[in-house]
């Protein structure tokens, strides 16, 4: 598995796989969710065509109808996706990616039922463009000079990946792995060094940082098909070991759990935008009642790390 959002796909195994890990949606369910959160002030909305093999871009677009000049839309390209077939794959080499930009950029706003998007972040690490960067950068480039996108960044936990795309005139933003128990301390000092935004994914741990799942009863909790049990999960136990070392700090105040993910996630850096996930109208009003309660401390912070035992840097 190379990242949360799914397990990359060649062709070979694309019939075998189906691409909704986390079992059926509701779609007018997740639409009024949507609409909630619109209507609450939230305006910032991450997608990719590979989330459900186009259908949630689709989905955001009906959510959106009529209100797309209140929000900013991020979305990605570089995974081919099969939107009759519901799967998404990888391209076999980076050149596949580079030649697959403006097709996939067309595909997304039609599907998003938009002239723009805001923010088009590459959405691979098994082909690093690092040195086809220039080249990248040039085709995006084009396409903000044709009003097609705004800005782009990297969705990368790669911090050499980082920095080579952040040279990009119009590239803003860094999207990368963060939450309380995997910092990325080297990834946040460049987006200080070059002026980028901070887009924090996996802040809730895929649902293991929420208090709902522990060491006991994740596996009971979970389906067999469930992506989150498939491979070695034995990473999980330590998790839950430091989630549990501090519980306290991060439901200080009254915060649920997931609250004080969030809360760390605002603490560590000015410029970071969470993105959590959401798979029902009750977790998005949780998310949001989280301003409520702000950031942490800096002393929780400190005292944060110095259960972890390490040093924020």
């Amino acid at each position: 598995m190379k990242d949360n959002e799914g397990f990359l796909l060649d062709s070979s195994q694309k019939e075998k796989q189906p691409m909704f890990f986390l079992g059926d949606v509701d779609d007018d369910a997740s639409i009024r969710a949507i609409q909630f959160a619109l209507d609450a002030g939230i305006n910032f909305f991450d997608t990719a065509p590979a989330y459900g093999a186009g259908h949630s871009e689709r989905l955001l677009s009906r959510a959106l109808a009529g209100r797309r000049h209140t929000v900013v839309i991020a979305t990605k390209f570089g995974k081919p996706i099969d939107e009759a077939n519901n799967w998404f794959g990888r391209y076999t080499n980076a050149r596949e990616v580079i030649q697959n930009i403006r097709r996939e950029c067309e595909d997304s706003l039609q599907r998003l039922g938009t002239d723009y998007i805001d923010l088009y972040q590459y959405h691979q690490m098994d082909y690093s463009l690092v040195e086809f960067a220039d080249e990248v950068i040039e085709i995006l480039e084009t396409l903000v000079i044709e009003g097609k996108v705004r800005f782009y960044g990297w969705s990368t936990d790669d911090p050499e990946c980082a920095r080579v795309f952040v040279q990009g005139p119009h590239c803003t933003a860094l999207q990368h792995s963060l939450n309380v128990i995997r910092d990325a301390p080297e990834l946040l000092s460049i987006c200080d060094e070059f002026d980028q935004a901070s887009i924090a994914r996996g802040i809730l741990g895929m649902g293991f940082l929420t208090g709902k799942y522990t060491a006991e009863n994740y596996k009971s909790l979970l389906s067999a098909e469930d992506f989150r049990l498939r491979g070695d999960s034995s990473f999980l136990i330590p998790l839950f070991n430091k989630l549990d070392k501090v519980r306290n700090i991060l439901t200080s105040n009254g915060r649920t759990l997931a609250q004080g993910a969030l809360a760390w996630v605002w603490a560590r850096s000015g410029r970071t935008i969470p993105i959590p996930g959401f798979r029902s109208f009750s977790q998005v009003k949780e998310n949001i009642n989280a301003f409520n309660f702000g950031p942490l401390t800096p002393e929780q912070i400190e005292r944060i790390e110095g259960l972890l035992e390490r040093t924020l840097s």
